[in-house]
C-alpha cells in the first residue's frame, strides 16, 4: 500500500527505501489526510488551491458546455445537501465533495475525470483543515450555485469566473496568517530553472 502511494520502494537487493516527496502521490486521499493531520507550511497550501486554480475553472467551463441533465440531477442534490447539513457535518463536506465530483463528470473529458479522487480529496483536506483553525462564517452554497447556474445556463466564461471566484474566496476563508504562501524561489534556483529551459 506505501509503494503504491509512492511513500517508498522497493527493489531486488537495495531493499526497502523511504522515497523523496517528489515521488509521493500528492493527491492520493491518505496521503493528504496524513500531511494535513499537522500544520502544512503555506507553501504546500498555495501549491494545492494552485492545482485547484489550474483545474476547475477549465472543467467548469467545458461542463457548461457539455453537461447532461444526470450532471445537472447530480449537482444539485449535492447543493441541496450541503445546504442541510453545512460544512460542519460530515455529511455536508461529502456533499461538498459530490458537488465537485459532477462538475467534472461534467466536463465529459476522461483525463480530467480521472483526477476527481485527487481534487475531492483536497477539497476536503482543505475544508477540514479550514474548520480546525476556525469556524467558517461564510455560507458556501450561493457560491457554488452560481457555478452550477453557469453551467446549467450553458456560459463558459461565466462558469469558468463563478468558480475562480470561489476558490479565491475559499483562500480567503483561511486566517489571514495562515493563507498560502508561494513557495519562495532563490535567486540561485531561478538562474538554474533559466538554464534548464535555455
Amino acid at each position: 500500500m506505501l509503494s503504491a502511494k509512492g511513500l517508498i520502494s522497493s527493489r531486488p537487493r537495495a531493499g526497502t527505501r523511504v522515497s523523496p516527496t517528489s515521488e509521493w502521490h500528492m493527491l492520493d486521499p491518505d496521503v493528504l489526510a496524513w500531511l494535513f493531520s499537522e500544520v502544512p507550511p503555506p507553501e504546500m497550501l498555495h501549491s494545492l488551491f494552485e492545482l485547484r486554480s489550474l483545474i476547475e475553472p477549465s472543467a467548469a467551463a467545458l461542463a457548461a458546455q457539455r453537461r447532461r441533465p444526470v450532471h445537472l440531477e447530480r449537482m444539485e442534490r449535492a447543493l441541496v445537501d450541503m445546504r442541510r447539513y453545512t460544512l460542519h457535518r460530515p455529511e455536508g463536506r461529502l456533499a461538498d465533495q459530490e458537488f465537485h465530483a459532477g462538475l467534472l463528470a461534467a466536463s465529459a473529458n476522461p483525463f480530467m475525470i480521472s483526477l476527481t479522487n485527487g481534487v475531492t480529496a483536497a477539497v476536503d483536506a482543505l475544508t477540514h483543515y479550514k474548520l480546525r483553525l476556525a469556524k467558517v462564517k461564510r455560507n458556501p452554497v450561493p457560491d457554488h450555485r452560481l457555478v452550477f447556474e453557469a453551467i446549467r445556463d450553458k456560459d463558459a466564461d461565466a462558469a469558468r469566473e463563478a468558480m475562480e471566484h470561489l476558490i479565491h474566496l475559499a483562500i480567503l476563508d483561511m486566517p489571514a496568517s495562515q493563507r498560502p504562501k508561494p513557495a519562495a524561489r532563490s535567486t540561485a534556483s531561478i538562474a538554474e530553472s533559466r538554464r534548464e529551459i535555455q
